[in-house]
C-alpha cells in the first residue's frame, strides 16, 4: 500500500512538473482558385486569400512566483506550390520573452502595433485595401525585426496597450542590419485597444527615424485608428489610416485611407462581410489623380470550428495615375479579383 501511494505521488509530481512547461504546434492552410483581372485575366490556384498559411510553435514555462518564459516561432508557406512565402524561414514570428505582474516583454521579430491592428483586427489580406494600396500597416511595417516589445499589464478590463522599439527593420526598404551611427529604419511604435461587450476601438502609431537610405535622413510616420460596434444583426467597423507617403521621394502629400466593413451573420455558420474604402494621395502626386476606391465582398461558411469554405470579390477603381491590382495593370483601369477556397486551422 505504501509503495502504491509513493508511486502515485511520484506520478503526480511528474505530471505537475510537465504541466509547468508546454509547447504547442499550430498552423493554418488556406488555398483558393482565383481569377484576377488587370490588363489581362489570370486564372490560378493561389494561397493566403482569406488567411495567411503558416506553421508555428509557441510555448511557455512557469518559472514560479507569477513569472513565465514564453516564445513563438512562426513560418509562412504557400499552399499552391509548397514553397516558403519568404526568403526567411521564421518570417511571421521569432521572439522570446518573459511575462508576469509587470506585463509582457518580448525580443525579436513580431507584429508592429499598426500591423497587429491591420492583420489581427481588420483581417487585411491580399484582396483588402490596406494591402492593395501599400500602407505600412499592411506591408512594410506589418511586422518588425530586431524589436523590443512591451505589453502593459491589464489595469482596466478590456483595455490593452503596447510599446515597441525597433533597432532596424528589414521589412522596409533596407536590410534589417544595424549600422553604427545610422538611424536607418529605427522605429518607435505604440497601440491602445479596447474591447468590451459590443464595442471595440483602438489606435496604432509608428514613427520611423530614417525610412530610406537613398533619401538620406527621412522621417516617416503612420497612424491607424478603428472603431466597431456589434449590433447583433450586424457588426460595423470603421477605420482610418494616415501616413507619410511610402514613396521615398521627398515632399509628397500624405496618403490617407478611410474605410468601413459590415459583417452580417446570416446563420451561425455563414457570415457575409462587405467593405468600402477610398484611398487618397496613394502615389503622392501634386495633382488629384492618384486616388483609389475599393469594394470588397466576402462570404465565409464554417463547416466546423477548424474548417471553412469561402468566396470573395474585390473591385478596384483606379484614378488616372494609379494601377493597383492583384496582377499587372495599366493606370486608370478598373481591376478586380474573384476567389473561392478553403481554410483549415490546426
Amino acid at each position: 500500500m505504501k509503495k502504491t501511494l509513493l508511486a502515485l505521488a511520484a506520478i503526480a509530481a511528474s505530471s505537475a512538473s510537465f504541466a509547468q512547461s508546454s509547447v504547442t504546434l499550430y498552423g493554418v492552410v488556406d488555398a483558393s482558385l482565383e481569377s484576377a483581372k488587370g490588363d489581362k485575366t489570370v486564372t490560378r490556384v493561389t494561397s493566403d486569400n482569406l488567411s495567411s498559411s503558416r506553421l508555428g510553435f509557441k510555448g511557455t514555462e512557469d518559472l514560479g512566483g507569477g513569472l513565465k518564459a514564453n516564445f513563438a516561432l512562426e513560418s509562412s508557406l504557400k499552399v499552391d506550390d509548397g514553397t516558403a512565402n519568404s526568403t526567411r524561414f521564421w518570417s511571421r514570428a521569432a521572439w522570446v520573452g518573459l511575462s508576469g505582474g509587470f506585463g509582457d516583454i518580448r525580443l525579436g521579430r513580431i507584429d508592429t502595433p499598426i500591423g497587429d491592428i491591420a492583420g489581427n483586427v481588420l483581417s487585411a489580406q491580399a484582396y483588402d485595401d490596406l494591402v492593395l494600396v501599400g500602407t505600412r500597416a499592411g506591408n512594410s511595417y506589418r511586422r518588425a525585426d530586431n524589436a523590443i516589445t512591451y505589453f502593459l499589464p491589464t489595469l482596466i478590463p478590456g483595455l490593452s496597450a503596447q510599446l515597441q522599439y525597433t533597432t532596424s527593420n528589414g521589412t522596409s526598404s533596407a536590410a534589417g542590419t544595424e549600422t553604427a551611427g545610422s538611424d536607418l529604419n529605427k522605429a518607435v511604435g505604440l497601440s491602445v485597444k479596447y474591447a468590451a461587450g459590443p464595442l471595440s476601438a483602438g489606435l496604432g502609431y509608428e514613427n520611423i527615424k530614417d525610412n530610406n537610405a537613398a533619401a538620406g535622413s527621412q522621417k516617416a510616420n503612420a497612424t491607424l485608428v478603428y472603431a466597431g460596434y456589434d449590433f447583433g444583426a450586424a457588426k460595423v467597423t470603421a477605420y482610418y489610416d494616415t501616413e507619410t507617403n511610402p514613396n521615398a521621394t521627398a515632399g509628397l502629400r500624405r496618403l490617407s485611407l478611410l474605410g468601413a466593413k459590415v459583417a452580417v451573420p446570416f446563420t451561425p455558420e455563414f457570415t457575409l462581410i462587405t467593405g468600402l474604402s477610398t484611398a487618397r494621395n496613394t502615389k503622392g502626386n501634386v495633382a488629384s489623380n492618384d486616388n483609389v476606391q475599393i469594394i470588397t465582398v466576402k462570404g465565409i461558411y464554417s463547416l466546423s470550428k477548424r474548417t471553412s469554405v469561402y468566396g470573395m470579390v474585390t473591385n478596384v477603381n483606379n484614378d488616372t495615375a494609379t494601377n493597383y491590382s492583384l496582377v499587372t495593370a495599366s493606370n486608370d483601369k478598373t481591376t478586380h479579383g474573384l476567389a473561392v477556397g478553403v481554410r483549415h486551422s490546426f
